[in-house]
């Protein structure tokens, strides 16, 4: 029996049509760069501190000493969030008394930020942060609003995602797999039609169509990806690797402003970045094992961002170097994930199983400023967690079983076994066991690949 690669082999490769759809697919999730990173800016945090009244009875000497001082990396500054008792330090101002030298501040009663906020306007004019007054005790909502932000992106990716499918017509290969015979020759004509090539007198042979149609019609759902020990571990493994993965590269995303240095350029830095590491992902796939290549850079970048804490403080340049290193490793892992998974999971399930994965990445997605804000209470914090839970995902990914030169399976049946469960069944057994499907030929099916 033919396979479907052969089938349509007379479509070329690299046709009119192809390329279209390959333009539609990459156009649809354009826009989600911008509607994503855009927060990095409009959640910006500027410096501030507590607002004096123009109204208070102070001396210039008070109005620039109204802040208590605290330790924040080493040096003193002015304290964000808290003030000197206002009508203390007027009282001490209206006696001509000079703050340090004749009153001890240290001793001095504190209140809140009780007028609001004078925000910076050096970086930012005005930022959500900046008009909600989202700072001091309400921090808990900079996040938050964040994170609100992610899954509105995630209700538009999916608008957007059904709009563009209007556009791009279904899969021939899906289709013949739920029987729809008469549907993908259509598409397939369409495409010839598109490529200039003319189409055989007969696409799919009747003689193989019958020979299909007997097999019984397996309808799947979501708690198939669940349906035995080897396929529930590799798809929670595969939400883990997923989600992780788009916290490493959220946060990092996220955290490029409050590098040292200008935001802006900092931000821009952080996204090229990601064009030598997409080419390296496709480099990599093209040759190489993927759970090898992806734990390999799971652990690069996971360690750079590990080493940041060993940086001094006066070598800001190389911690941005750092960080821009675990960026590439991280985004590098992130674009090879949508290949590996679909590769590990059958036709039936496989758009499923991208699906449910990507949406465990959008739950990362929305931790990810969690992970930020942690660096208001030390500033190498969010990549020591960062850093540990790369690699940590990275050795998981050790465990999955091979995708590289393995036809793609048909079935759930057929789904290679996960790397753990096969080494506690050999070390139960105290056999060594082979893996079928290296060892045996599979037959060639009508569909093998997307």
């Amino acid at each position: 029996m033919r396979d479907y690669d052969e089938v349509t082999s007379f479509l070329g490769e690299w046709g009119l049509f192809q390329r279209l759809i390959f333009f539609l697919l990459s156009a649809s999730i354009i826009p989600n760069g911008f509607n994503g990173m855009s927060i990095v800016f409009l959640a910006g945090t500027p410096e501030h501190r507590c607002r004096v009244p123009d109204s208070a009875n102070l001396s210039s000497a008070w109005r620039n000493h109204s802040a208590p001082l605290r330790l924040q990396d080493g040096r003193q500054v002015p304290h964000n969030c808290r003030r000197y008792r206002l009508a203390a330090i007027a009282n001490f101002s209206a006696l001509g008394l000079e703050p340090g030298r004749d009153v001890d501040l240290e001793q001095l009663e504190q209140e809140d930020c009780l007028d609001g906020w004078e925000f910076s306007q050096d970086v930012y004019l005005s930022t959500i942060v900046t008009e909600w007054n989202l700072v001091c005790k309400e921090d808990w909502k900079t996040p938050l609003t964040t994170s609100l932000f992610f899954v509105g992106v995630l209700l538009g990716s999916f608008f957007s995602g059904q709009l563009s499918d209007r556009f791009i017509p279904e899969s021939p290969r899906w289709l013949i797999s739920q029987r729809r015979f008469r549907e993908a020759e259509e598409i397939i004509q369409k495409a010839a039609k598109m490529n200039n090539v003319a189409v055989p007198a007969v696409i799919f042979d009747p003689v193989e169509l019958q020979e299909l149609r007997p097999l019984k019609q397996e309808k799947v759902f979501i708690l198939d990806l669940f349906r035995t020990r080897n396929i529930a571990t590799i798809t929670i493994m595969f939400i883990l690797l997923w989600m992780l993965t788009s916290v490493g590269y959220f946060a990092l995303s996220l955290n490029s402003p409050n590098l040292h240095g200008d935001a802006y350029l900092n931000c821009f830095l952080s996204a090229l970045i990601e064009v030598p590491a997409y080419i390296t992902a496709w480099l990599l796939l093209r040759t190489l094992p993927r759970r090898y290549i992806i734990a390999g850079v799971l652990f690069f970048g996971g360690g750079v961002l590990l080493l940041i804490q060993l940086v001094p403080a006066d070598y800001n340049f190389v911690s941005i170097g750092l960080v821009m290193l675990g960026k590439f490793g991280v985004t590098s892992a992130f674009s090879m994930l949508y290949v590996f998974t679909a590769e590990l999971y059958p036709t039936m399930v496989r758009n499923m199983a991208v699906g449910i994965t990507s949406m465990a990445s959008r739950v990362g997605s929305i931790i990810a400023p969690y992970f930020v804000y942690l660096g208001a209470y030390n500033k190498v914090l969010p990549y020591i967690l960062m850093g540990s839970l790369t690699i940590l995902i990275g050795i998981i990914t050790l465990f999955f079983p091979e995708s590289l030169g393995m036809t793609l399976p048909e079935s759930l049946e057929e789904m290679q076994k996960v790397k753990c469960i096969h080494l506690i069944f050999r070390f139960r057994s105290g056999k060594k066991t082979r893996d079928s499907m290296n060892k045996e030929e599979t037959p060639k099916v009508l569909i093998t690949s997307f």
